[in-house]
């Protein structure tokens, strides 16, 4: 299987891109980001792409492809509704409509977020913005189509948010996550399982498009 990791240097993105390299069914990763990971591995191939809104210059670069992870996000925080859209909807729709194109037999893998609002109508900006993005990403002549609905992750193996103020966070409350993970999955999940679960719906599909936690424990167990 040859894979596209949207979002490598993130957070997610780095537990699924190490899923991906230490899962003997994917021969190839390639990462399409703005900055390259820094990692080095013989599956691996990363691709610096400055415009995330236009990849014609790239269309060669990602085709044949059999499954792709978007992992990109944004936190709303301090955004109105026209940028966060423009950095959630915008962005993500313009990376895949092209790959369906030119990758019909592909699954594509996007994490959004739990409490997304498919209705397009709630009072949450956020929700609003991502839901209308499942929505469309669903439209999309993908061979298939899968949204993760992950609530709070647990960093696992080195992987780090580019945050610093969150990174911290995540430092202070590792102990707490690792409890809550075991006592109370419904809520917490980690990048390793994140990941393992996105490669088990790439190979064998799920019966839902759309992966709340639960979904993505059983998947990804």
């Amino acid at each position: 299987m040859k894979v596209i990791v949207f979002g490598a240097t993130g957070m997610v993105g780095q537990g699924v891109l190490r899923e991906c390299l230490r899962d003997p069914d994917v021969a190839e990763v390639l990462t399409v980001g703005r900055s390259a990971t820094g990692q080095q591995h013989p599956k691996l191939r990363e691709l610096v792409h400055k415009d995330f809104l236009d990849f014609s210059a790239i269309e060669g670069d990602i085709t044949g492809y059999d499954a792709c992870f978007f992992c990109l996000g944004v936190s709303s925080l301090g955004l109105d509704e026209e940028r966060y859209r423009r950095l959630t909807y915008d962005i993500t729709l313009a990376a895949a409509r092209p790959l369906a194109r030119l990758n019909p037999g592909m699954t594509f893998v996007y994490v959004t977020g739990a409490s997304t609002d498919s209705t397009e109508q709630g009072r949450v900006m956020w929700a609003r913005v991502k839901g209308k993005t499942e929505n469309d990403l669903l439209k999309l002549p993908f061979k298939a189509a899968y949204m993760f609905r992950p609530g709070a992750i647990q960093p696992l193996h080195g992987v780090r948010s580019k945050t610093a103020w969150v990174q911290a966070i995540y430092v202070a409350t590792g102990p707490l996550l690792s409890f809550l993970h075991q006592a109370a999955p419904k809520f917490v999940t980690t990048t390793e399982e994140v990941g393992r679960a996105m490669l088990e719906v790439a190979k064998r599909g799920y019966p839902k498009p759309i992966l709340e936690m639960e979904d993505i424990h059983k998947a990804g167990a």
